[in-house]
């Protein structure tokens, strides 16, 4: 259920409603807008009607049930859209955020070059795998904590933000001790403890869409997180499998749309994973910012010839200020910011 409190209601009126919730058994989240501030409350409501308990009080406009199964995730809990903020960077408020950097940090000469070369193109936030959830056992997993201590490195001398994938619980703290964003990928999507334990840290999370999940549990993934108090959460289309061979994945830009009418997180789209080739990658970004999408994460390396993890998918960086050009002119028309 959502509570909407009258405009002008105190502090005190507003903790006097979570107090009464809480006693009722129910948890509460606290969104405080310009004008109104609205309660979720969360729990099961078949046990007691709020209508009749919070409802009556004075200082309450409405009690509103809340129809998607997802709660703090919807546009009926939050209407306005919701700003992450990665370090100085903001994602979200109508600007296009790009995301770059290798799949995998291989030493710590190779991502602090692609640093500074990205962020002389205008890329923002800086990427790269340090723990790496391979399909098979025997390809390159990442340096682990080496590799994290390269991204720091990386970001000192670039002043990037990182985001990095955490694969477990166990690793997740070592990962939140460097990183600026913790990203979860399309394998542990719901990996429930990892997002529980994520939405305790209250640091920015970056959810990847699972290649076989549906738009609405991509979304019920992300309650768990917001669940936890964090609300900073970035979701991220990357690609779903379908019977098509000729790309690594489905890129399904009609999420983001989608996403964007039920949901007030930002959204991200991913076409290295979302096509696995980096002739359709420049393409793909300039197709999500038609689609509306808050920026797209994409990879970069030096040498892709020689990369550890996911070459064909890569683009030089050559290849990115090319791509950072066409979306500068595309963003223009979309009104967005780069």
């Amino acid at each position: 259920m959502i509570i909407v409190l009258r405009s002008g209601a105190t502090q005190e009126q507003i903790d006097d409603v979570v107090k009464r919730l809480e006693k009722l058994g129910f948890g509460a989240h606290v969104s405080q807008g310009v004008e109104r501030t609205i309660i979720g409350a969360i729990g099961d409501e078949r046990r007691v009607n709020l209508e009749e308990k919070i409802g009556v009080l004075p200082f309450v406009e409405k009690v509103i049930p809340v129809l998607a199964p997802y709660r703090l995730t919807s546009r009926e809990f939050r209407e306005a859209d919701t700003t992450v903020k990665v370090g100085d960077v903001e994602i979200g408020m109508g600007k296009f955020v790009l995301i770059a950097g290798p799949c995998s940090v291989e030493s710590e000469e190779q991502i602090v070059e692609t640093a500074l070369r990205i962020k002389e193109a205008g890329a923002k936030i800086l990427r790269g795998g340090a723990f790496k959830p391979r399909t098979s056992p025997y390809s390159f997993q990442g340096l682990a904590e080496e590799g994290l201590k390269f991204l720091a490195k990386a970001r000192e001398v670039s002043g990037l933000p990182i985001v990095t994938e955490a694969l477990g619980v166990e690793e997740l703290p070592l990962v939140a001790e460097y990183a600026d964003m913790i990203q979860i990928g399309a394998r542990n999507m719901q990996n429930f403890r990892l997002l529980e334990a994520a939405g305790r840290l209250h640091k920015p999370v970056l959810l990847k869409r699972g290649m076989m999940n549906t738009v609405e549990e991509l979304l019920m993934s992300a309650e768990y997180i917001l669940a936890q108090g964090n609300h900073q959460v970035v979701l991220c289309e990357r690609g779903i499998r379908t019977f098509e061979p000729s790309t690594r994945n489905t890129l399904d830009l009609s999420c983001i749309p989608l996403v964007k009418m039920q949901s007030h997180l930002p959204i991200l789209a991913d076409p290295s994973h979302g096509t696995g080739r980096s002739d359709l990658v420049e393409t793909m970004s300039l197709a999500a910012l038609a689609a509306g999408a808050d920026g797209v994460i994409v990879e970069v390396h030096p040498n892709p010839v020689e990369a550890l993890s996911d070459g064909p998918q890569s683009l030089t960086p050559e290849q990115f200020y090319h791509l950072v050009r066409e979306i500068k002119k595309l963003a223009v028309v979309m009104e967005k910011e780069v």
